[in-house]
């Protein structure tokens, strides 16, 4: 009987350090994947282009749209490539010429005062000068027979209009699978999404020692 209890003892004993090893070990897996993952600034690139932004709107005395500028580029090009700011065209050139930040940043600016000043005189709303940076200063006239007041029922009359002056360069490339189709001059949801840029950029993670004041609206 004793061998038995011995035995039993033993086997028991067993048991238990195996299942205090196994939750042990599933602690340690569980506390690993607990562990808060660093989050990452969608923000980034274009945040590093902001000195620049501010130092070429000061030629303009426009220093409080660097926000602005910054979800602007964060819509064009997500702050990569040597146009950031997409600007080849506002400057009389085709797609993508421009190759160097630095001058990309010099004609975005330029198109964005423009089509800001022009705004102001038609006194349109801020939402149709943000559209008027993809569409051209064209959508500031029309808004202004319209109302003042851009919506995406008139960017996509407005685009309409375009594509059946030149029905072959704008035609999303033949894809009707794109969100744009049959709207294909600009992007109806420019203004839209530039603003929500805006506001993710003021609640985004802080780089360089920004903060959210800094990121503040201005317009």
């Amino acid at each position: 009987m004793k061998k038995r209890r011995r035995k039993k003892f033993k086997t028991f004993f067993g048991l238990f350090v195996l299942f205090c090893i196994l939750a042990a070990v599933q602690n340690h897996f569980q506390n690993k994947t607990q562990e808060p993952l660093e989050q990452v600034d969608p923000f980034f690139s274009v945040k590093q282009y902001r000195p620049q932004l501010q130092s070429e709107l000061a030629k303009y005395q426009l220093e409080k749209y660097t926000d602005i500028l910054l979800a602007l580029m964060q819509q064009e090009s997500h702050g990569q490539g040597g146009d950031p700011m997409q600007a080849s065209e506002s400057a009389g050139l085709a797609p993508n010429t421009i190759k160097d930040p630095k001058q990309s940043i010099q004609a975005g600016v330029k198109h964005f005062q423009r089509v800001l000043t022009y705004g102001n005189q038609q006194k349109v709303d801020f939402p149709t000068i943000i559209q008027a940076y993809n569409m051209g200063s064209g959508y500031i006239t029309f808004v202004a027979k319209r109302g003042g007041k851009h919506s995406e029922e008139l960017a996509k009359q407005f685009s309409q209009i375009q594509v059946k002056k030149k029905p072959d360069l704008y035609n999303c490339n033949g894809d009707k699978t794109n969100f744009r189709y049959p709207y294909c001059y600009g992007d109806f949801t420019y203004s839209t999404k530039v603003l929500q840029n805006m506001q993710l950029l003021v609640d985004s993670v802080p780089v360089n020692g920004e903060n959210k004041k800094n990121n503040s609206k201005s317009f």
